[in-house]
């Protein structure tokens, strides 16, 4: 992953979500109703809802926000018709995508994943036609001007937390943890006091592909968009390289 500024592609990211705030709350919003459904409204014994709410923390979702919907969803947990949903596929010159979604519907999620491939000029495939393309880690990065420690002694911290890996860009660290010990690091990072830009169990890339056609570009970026707008999309996983 060397060569690609993880903290400007998180910073993007931040950028856009905070133009649509109210979709990014209604996500984290669901997440957070189906985790308590399944394992209750403590998230001291609940891993998801533990997660959730590092991921809801990570998009400055306020605290009372998030204890309102878990308190919503505690009390009513009978109601909760979400579930989850992945669909895999490909986008111009075989770009692998992955697309998590929650849904209350899924004829009309998988209809509308399946329109925004097809006006990309790409197409979902099986499922695990790309996912094995991907590692699935638990991320944290860290704005470098907001960290005190130096790299040494972060690393340190965080591979004594149970990292996997720790990685220097030139504005940013990463911190790539199995995904069952991702919760942990990231309550001894927050513990520590460490401020984390972005948190969360993610899908990574092996390998990165790059597009120079300006058609293929503007397709795969119309394919992105559209997923992006859908509602019930939660994440967008994709090998491009940026």
């Amino acid at each position: 992953m060397s060569g690609h500024s993880k903290f400007a592609n998180i910073k993007h990211k931040k950028e856009k979500n905070d133009a649509a705030k109210g979709k990014i709350f209604t996500i984290i919003g669901r997440e957070i109703a189906v985790a308590v459904k399944e394992g209750g409204p403590d998230p001291a014994n609940n891993f998801k809802l533990a997660t959730v709410i590092a991921k809801a923390k990570a998009n400055n979702m306020p605290n009372d926000t998030i204890e309102r919907g878990i308190k919503k969803a505690a009390g009513d947990v009978g109601n909760v018709t979400y579930e989850y949903v992945t669909y895999e596929g490909y986008g111009p010159n075989g770009i692998a995508i992955i697309v998590d979604a929650l849904t209350d519907n899924k004829n009309r999620t998988a209809a509308n994943v399946r329109s925004a491939f097809t006006k990309g000029q790409g197409n979902v495939g099986t499922p695990g036609c790309v996912s094995f393309m991907f590692d699935k880690k638990g991320q944290i990065i860290i704005d470098r001007e907001e960290c005190d420690l130096s790299g040494d002694d972060l690393m340190m911290t965080a591979l004594d937390a149970g990292a996997e890996d720790f990685s220097e860009e030139e504005d940013s660290f990463e911190v790539l943890t199995d995904p069952d010990s991702f919760e942990e690091v990231r309550a001894a990072l927050e513990k520590a006091g460490i401020p984390m830009l972005s948190a969360e169990v993610t899908m990574i890339p092996q390998n990165y592909v790059s597009l120079t056609d300006e058609t293929a570009v503007k397709n795969l970026q119309k394919t992105l968009d559209l997923l992006e707008e859908d509602d019930d999309v939660q994440a967008v996983y994709h090998n491009w390289d940026e």
